[in-house]
């Protein structure tokens, strides 16, 4: 599985972006994918997940009021709608695919098996 995450730039606070991620190979509508996102000298953190189906949806609580994340299994993608972006949103964002996903296991970066290469957002103040 091969993924590519694209749709990051530099945007306002109070602004919006949506991030994309393109699949190929695999059984895309089969993998529970997430994004994560790592700003400068911090851990990589949970962002949004989304099951197969595209009906169950997880986010984290910094960003639940103001992001949301959807998929399109015909076009083999994922979507992260964010809104009213705040300046401590700026980080890369990389999506990822889990093959084998186990309750609980979403918010988990280490339970995913293919990552893209990250998009960049920056949120100036």
């Amino acid at each position: 599985v091969q993924l590519q995450a694209s749709g990051g730039g530099l945007a306002q606070a109070g602004g919006s972006l949506r991030l994309s991620c393109a699949a190929s190979g695999g059984t895309f509508d089969s993998y529970v994918v997430g994004w994560f996102r790592q700003a400068p000298g911090k851990e990589r953190e949970f962002v949004a997940g989304i099951g197969w189906s595209g009906i169950t949806t997880y986010k984290a609580d910094s960003v639940k009021s103001r992001f949301d994340i959807s998929r399109d299994n015909a076009k083999k993608a994922v979507y992260l709608h964010m809104n009213k972006l705040k300046p401590e949103d700026t980080a890369v964002y990389y999506c990822a695919v889990d093959l084998s996903p186990r309750l609980g296991g979403v918010r988990d970066p280490r339970e995913y098996d293919y990552w893209g290469q990250g998009t960049q957002v920056t949120v100036s103040s």
